[in-house]
């Protein structure tokens, strides 16, 4: 006879004792990942998903330049990499844009200056 497996209690961390940059930096790569996805970059060809809205796209990319350019100086090691996800993000919504818009008026571009 077989005893039922004993299910261990999931361990819940309160909002309260997870620390700053980790909040942050989780919000950051919740927006990323929604970014790409909204740019299509999910799907084999981005030019074709049907997930693809660049307008939805832009306001992501701007709330994720807003909240990086706010907390770079808490972010410590994690400020490079998200910066860089960023600039790729605004690089590629250049990219899919039929009409790019001109240097420094892309989505974040006024909290991050100028993305090429």
């Amino acid at each position: 006879m077989s005893e039922a497996p004993v299910n261990e209690p999931e361990t819940v961390r309160e909002l309260a004792d997870i620390p700053a940059v980790e909040v942050i930096s989780r919000a950051a790569v919740m927006l990323m990942s929604s970014a790409a996805e909204k740019l299509g970059l999910a799907d084999e060809d981005p030019d074709a998903s049907p997930r693809r809205d660049l307008d939805e796209a832009r306001r992501v990319i701007t709330a994720l330049a807003g909240l990086i350019t706010a907390s770079v100086e808490y972010l410590g090691p994690h400020a490079g990499p998200l910066r860089e996800g960023l600039q790729s993000l605004q690089r590629a919504f250049r990219e899919s844009s039929a009409h790019p818009d001109e240097p420094g008026k892309g989505p974040g571009e006024k909290y991050t200056g100028p993305v090429y």
